[in-house]
């Protein structure tokens, strides 16, 4: 049967013999009984997948064919030229799923809107699934779609600090003194009094290469880059960046607060581990990445909730999901759990 897609306020699919149209890409929920009001089951979230992937009507991805037919209750298109089959899912972490998919999309939107987001615990409870690991799954497959691989550079001015993600070790000395605990080069944008974008990751060591690499990696160059006065960060004004450091121990000397040298960095910094412990109450080493990821895109999101409800499902790239084995997949040199 040919289907047409119409906006339609159940947000069934209707299905007709006429060609799919195209339609203006749908309006994001602003509160939770709106959103349980837009899906309140699979064919709205259905519908939705559809509006989102083709506002502008079906084209088929192989030939570009506006033609084709829905294959019964398969819920695939198959070209009316070609007869590629395509599913509104495929390229999304929704695809080859054998979750509902209202459940996804809950577990979409508790991630990308609240402010301290969710914990598998507590999606598993509020979902009411009866396993905790589907839940556990889900968020990381859902952390995983996060990263855009092209995505820009933090410009202008920059503060770059790094700082220690774990419990309290007794017996360390130094600020620098690192135990168990994991090692985070943190970029924050400098957007007058307040901050712009944010990156994070997870560094092997506080030597000039690596720290260097980062700002590399995640700072545009010819940015002017705030430091503090370590040694690592001394070869940035070689490397096309104009670096501003400012000396810890100077500004203890003149009874400054240390915290105001690098202020956004600090904050987000203090904001990071407040967020670890409360929320998700610590996190294991080997995945501790994907969780600054999942911080990096919440903050950077706060002010647009309907890109983050439509990044998490894949909406806005087409590239393949982790798999179990990819996300449970651990290295030899895995930390030990952060507490």
């Amino acid at each position: 049967m040919q289907v047409q897609l119409r906006h339609n306020p159940s947000h069934a699919y209707p299905v007709s013999s006429a060609t799919l149209g195209g339609m203006g890409r749908p309006e994001f929920p602003r509160t939770i009984v709106e959103f349980q009001a837009r899906f309140p089951d699979e064919d709205a979230c259905w519908a939705y997948l559809m509006e989102c992937r083709w506002p502008e009507g079906y084209r088929c991805p192989r030939c570009g064919c506006a033609s084709a037919a829905m294959l019964g209750g398969r819920r695939l298109w198959q070209c009316s030229a070609c007869r590629y089959q395509v599913s509104v899912t495929a390229g999304t972490v929704l695809h080859k799923t054998h979750t509902p998919l209202h459940l996804w999309f809950w577990a979409a939107y508790l991630m990308s809107t609240p402010t301290p987001g969710v914990s598998a615990l507590q999606l598993q409870r509020q979902l009411g699934l009866r396993r905790y690991e589907t839940a556990w799954t889900m968020l990381h497959k859902l952390r995983r779609a996060m990263v855009n691989p092209e995505r820009q550079h933090l410009i202008e001015e920059v503060e770059v600090d790094e700082c220690f993600v774990g419990g309290h070790e007794a017996g360390l000395r130094g600020g620098r003194a690192r135990g168990e605990k994991a090692l985070v080069a943190v970029g924050v944008e400098v957007r007058g009094t307040g901050s712009g974008r944010v990156r994070m990751a997870v560094i092997g060591d506080a030597s000039a290469a690596t720290l260097s690499g980062f700002v590399r990696e995640n700072v545009a160059l010819g940015s002017t880059v705030h430091t503090d006065a370590w040694k690592g960060y001394r070869t940035l004004g070689k490397l096309g960046y104009d670096h501003q450091p400012r000396s810890q121990r100077a500004a203890r000397t003149h009874g400054e607060d240390i915290d105001e040298i690098l202020p956004r960095a600090h904050r987000v910094i203090s904001n990071l581990k407040s967020w670890l412990q409360g929320t998700h109450r610590g996190v294991s080493g080997e995945h501790l990445q994907v969780y600054l990821d999942e911080y990096t895109f919440r903050f950077n999101r706060r002010r647009t909730p309907m890109a983050a409800f439509q990044t998490l499902l894949g909406l806005q790239s087409q590239r393949l999901p982790s798999t179990y084995d990819e996300i449970t997949a651990t290295g030899p040199s895995a930390l030990n759990r952060l507490s």
